[in-house]
This record gives C-alpha cells, structure tokens and sequence, in this order.
C-alpha cells in the first residue's frame, strides 16, 4: 500500500520528495529524458495529472510505466481524468472552497470506478493558497484562496480535514505559482497536524524547496520547475533528503 509508505516515511520524519507531471506538458522526450534522470534519483511518490488535462491519462500513464518503474498516483482535476491503470489515486476534496462539485460531486461519479479497479484511494484533503496570481486550479473550481495571510483560515480547515478522516494535507499555491505559501502558515498548520502535510506551487527553486523543509512541509511537491528544467530534480532531491 503507498499510503503504508507515506506514513513509515512520515514516522522516521523523513521528508519525501513527490514529482508531479502534468500529461500536457510532458512530451515523449520528457519521458526518456526523466527516466534517464531516475536513474540516479528515486523520488518518493510519482505523480500524474493536473487541474486541466486533455491528454489521454490511461495512455499518458502506460507510456510512463515502460519507461518508469515507479507506482503512479494520480492527482485528478476531476473525476474526467481517472484512469484504471494507477496505481493510486489522491481522493482529492477542496476543502478551501465552496463548490459542491470538488467537494463530492466528483468523488460520487469516480468512486464505482475506483471500486472496480481496485484502486488505492489515499483520501486528502487540499487547500488552495493564495500564490499571488490566479491559477488554474482556482479558475477550473471556480472558488477563492485561503488568503496567504491568514494562518487561522488554513489551520481551522486543514484541522477540519484531518476530523473528517482524511490521511494527508495537500496545501498548494497552485501550479506556476508567483510565490509559493508562506513558511510561517506551513508552520502554524504542521503544528496542529497529526498527519502528513503536502506542500506545492511555486517551489522552483532551492531556496524555496529548503524554506518549505523546515517550515515542515511533510512531502514537497515539485511540477512546473522541472518542466522547465529536468535538472534540478537532483539539486531539490538533495535539500529534502538532507532533513
């Protein structure tokens, strides 16, 4: 089980490195170009899908698999994107917003799926922060971010996600982000936590990933830097591991 993973990691309080590719943005190319990386540097969680998707996920994911061995977690922007050939899934509610469809509605149209598929669905709990631009994950759920001054909003509802049974915290600033989420409302959420916190948007670069570390970001998701550059997987994968 991944989720076994993540909370073995999590109790040794090692931090995890979790890379997240967008369908989109990652050409063939990419691919081969990543799994030559890979061979030096294993992260701890491979990551697939985005806020708008309008590549083939389940063809996306076997191309990764022939070139990656690698379990696949799929971080859906809707129930759409579900593909049966994860190995996991992020059972993402939106718990910062206040559109039904991202908070249910979704996970109602996908949880037969997931059911017959047998996927491992690791139910999460995601904060969108503001990043200091709009994002694509705000426009596509049509809801407003957590002010990124206002520590008590993101530790109320990430307490909140964690009473509802929820196993992991994603608190994102959104893809591309302008700047990623404060270290001291990381801080102020990882302090009332029981269970792991995600952090991503905006990590891109070493300075960013480091703060993120030892404000106590859990897992550190990093996307859009290593679109941009596929080398800085392994300067990032040394600032967390050396936590």
């Amino acid at each position: 089980m991944i989720y076994n993973q993540i909370l073995d990691t999590y109790s040794k309080q090692e931090k995890q490195l979790a890379l997240l590719l967008d369908p989109d943005k990652f050409s063939d190319t990419a691919i081969d170009s990543l799994a030559a990386l890979l061979k030096d540097v294993t992260p701890d969680l491979l990551l697939v899908g985005g806020s708008l998707v309008s590549t083939d996920t389940f063809e996306f994911i076997n191309k990764i698999k022939s070139k990656i061995k690698l379990p696949v977690i799929l971080y859906p922007g809707s129930s759409a994107q579900y593909a049966s050939n994860a190995d996991a899934i992020l059972y993402l509610s939106l718990l910062s917003g206040r559109n039904p469809e991202f908070l249910i509605s979704h996970h109602v149209a996908s949880a037969p799926l997931i059911k017959a598929n047998k996927t491992e669905a690791i139910s999460t709990g995601y904060l969108l922060v503001d990043g200091g631009s709009p994002t694509s994950v705000q426009y596509i759920s049509q809801t407003q971010p957590i002010p990124a001054d206002k520590n008590d909003i993101a530790i109320a509802t990430a307490l909140a996600g964690q009473y509802m049974g929820m196993k992991l915290i994603y608190m994102d600033a959104g893809s591309g982000a302008e700047k990623p989420i404060p270290a001291q409302m990381i801080s102020a959420v990882k302090e009332q936590l029981d269970i792991p916190i995600m952090i991503g948007g905006g990590l891109n670069t070493s300075f960013k990933v480091k703060s993120a570390c030892e404000a106590g970001g859990d897992i550190i998701v990093i996307g859009n830097a290593l679109e941009k550059d596929l080398t800085l997987l392994k300067e990032f994968n040394s600032i967390i591991k050396s936590f």
